[in-house]
């Protein structure tokens, strides 16, 4: 769980701080420490890659959002060297978004919280990434989650894109 292949996932903080223990206790801690505080909470989830040279980095976030006060964000990053086609690396983030999400679902359960998977892919066809939209809608909906894609997925296009 929380894994790239066998090597588990560094989570950090958005400032770089080291998460200590497992994130699923780090998350709910910080989802009853926020309710204790009287915050309404939403958690989306989502990952945006990079293309460089000879490899592909990629970011996954875990935001959880204050309603109207902000909010704040879990991240592990991986690189893989393989190379892969556009339509692939879209499919590859929606699965990292998915394969954090799917664990976290009894924690958001337990304490009431609402879950979107946000896919850094654009509604608009003229837009490279529209190739994986129906599959990475597809995906997503067939897990259970609620979909957001851009310009509405923020926690791909833009939290995890100042990560990766």
């Amino acid at each position: 769980m929380f894994s790239n292949n066998s090597t588990p996932f560094v989570w950090k903080r958005f400032n770089g701080a080291l998460i200590e223990g497992s994130i699923l206790d780090e998350v709910e801690s910080a989802l009853k420490r926020e309710k204790v505080a009287g915050h309404k909470l939403k958690v989306c989830i989502g990952t945006d890659s990079q293309f460089y040279n000879t490899k592909i980095d990629f970011a996954t976030v875990i935001v959880i959002l204050r309603e109207h006060k902000g909010g704040f964000m879990y991240i592990p990053r991986f690189t893989s060297q393989r190379k892969m086609g556009l339509k692939e690396r879209m499919i590859l983030e929606v699965s990292k978004s998915i394969e954090i999400a799917y664990p976290l679902c009894d924690v958001l359960d337990r304490n009431n919280v609402e879950l979107e998977v946000h896919a850094d892919i654009n509604t608009d066809p003229s837009f490279k990434s529209n190739i994986a939209l129906k599959e990475a809608m597809g995906y997503i909906l067939s897990m259970g989650f609620e979909f957001k894609a851009k310009p509405d997925a923020f926690a791909s296009s833009s939290c995890a894109d100042k990560c990766v």
